[in-house]
């Protein structure tokens, strides 16, 4: 037995296990790893890791629910159509009583005589005072009479000082005109009922495909819709016309950029285009002799 050369009141320490040997039957944990599974990967294994999926980046592109703007109209992913029409607001309060109930009846007689759902749209949207007050700081400068200068000066800090305090809007107005070449009531009843599936749902990169005779028969039922509402609205006494694709285009970047749409409103597209020559393919039919 070997010697006790502890103190009589402290136990034994007991003995340290010995390290694990490769090919022992004993497996080390590692990290991420549990241990006594070696069928279980390792997190730092390269290999595993060039095997998984890395997700996709999300497009903004994914979010929208219309695949294009063509021939005035908007062309919705699940194959529907729109057309917008912008109606000029009418100042309902000046009105005498008797203007106000021509009116109330002239819009109910256009409700009653619509065979198709309408959705009508409100846009407020913030009004840029810069340029307004850009055109009356070159008027200043030129103004040569001391008093109207004077006058000019006190009414551009007065508008200055009213944009920065108090938000100064504007309201658009806009009917929104829908055909779906399956029927208008089935279409609103599905997305009626699948509006959770579109806002939490997986989303698919799907393609809208139409055909000729399909997108040909839209095109007309969506003119005789719009011509419907704009002489409905016209009885009423508002003014409205329909948006073409630029102007589509334009509502579209300042509902998504309202913003942006402020400080950097959607040019012209033919400002800024411009010709460029490509080479052409095959060989050059005329000869250096020839040219001469």
């Amino acid at each position: 037995m070997p010697p006790n050369n502890l103190p009589p009141n402290q136990a034994p320490m007991p003995a340290p296990m010995p390290p694990a040997i490769a090919g022992s039957g004993q497996n080390i944990a590692a990290p991420g790893n549990p241990a006594g599974n070696p069928d279980t990967p390792s997190s730092t294994d390269p290999k595993n890791s060039k095997g998984k999926e890395q997700p996709k980046a999300t497009s903004t592109q994914n979010s929208l629910i219309f695949s294009e703007l063509r021939d005035s109209m908007v062309v919705m992913n699940d194959g529907s159509f729109r057309a917008i029409v912008a109606c000029k607001s009418i100042n309902f309060d000046l009105m005498s009583s008797r203007e106000r109930d021509g009116v109330e009846l002239s819009y109910q007689d256009f409700l009653n005589a619509l065979y198709f759902p309408i959705q009508i749209f409100i846009r407020s949207q913030r009004v840029d005072i810069g340029p307004y007050l850009d055109k009356l700081d070159a008027l200043r400068r030129d103004q040569d009479n001391m008093l109207l200068g004077v006058l000019m000066d006190d009414y551009i800090n007065f508008i200055d000082v009213l944009s920065q305090e108090a938000n100064i809007m504007d309201k658009s107005f806009f009917v929104v005109i829908p055909y779906f070449p399956t029927g208008d009531v089935t279409n609103i009843v599905q997305q009626s009922k699948g509006i959770f599936s579109i806002l939490f749902g997986s989303k698919k990169e799907n393609v809208t495909k139409i055909d000729t005779q399909t997108y040909a028969k839209a095109k007309e039922e969506i003119k005789n819709r719009v011509d419907s509402v704009i002489g409905g609205l016209m009885r009423v006494g508002v003014y409205s016309i329909q948006l073409n694709t630029k102007q589509l285009g334009e509502l579209y970047y300042n509902i998504y950029n309202p913003d942006t749409a402020v400080r950097e409103p959607l040019d012209d597209f033919g400002d800024v285009a411009s010709l460029y020559v490509r080479k052409g393919e095959g060989n050059n039919p005329y000869t250096h002799e020839e040219v001469r």
